[in-house]
């Protein structure tokens, strides 16, 4: 069951891996190494946020079980 904490992180890290695309693209098409990745570290950092907006929402779900 989604938890506004575990929304909120998955919110922003789906921004984040958006953002991180955009400059990843950006970067590619002026063959800046350094906004490809600033890019990639981005979209990896929204993948992270967003496993833990889930790890909140299953650990709230499961604390709702007892």
């Amino acid at each position: 069951m989604p938890t506004p904490a575990g929304a909120m992180d998955r919110i922003t890290g789906l921004a984040n891996e958006a953002t991180g695309s955009v400059k990843q693209g950006l970067g590619d098409l002026t063959d800046d190494r350094g906004l490809q990745a600033e890019g990639k570290v981005q979209e990896l950092k929204g993948r992270v946020q967003q496993g833990i907006g889930e790890t909140k929402d299953a650990a709230e779900t499961a604390r709702s079980r007892f």
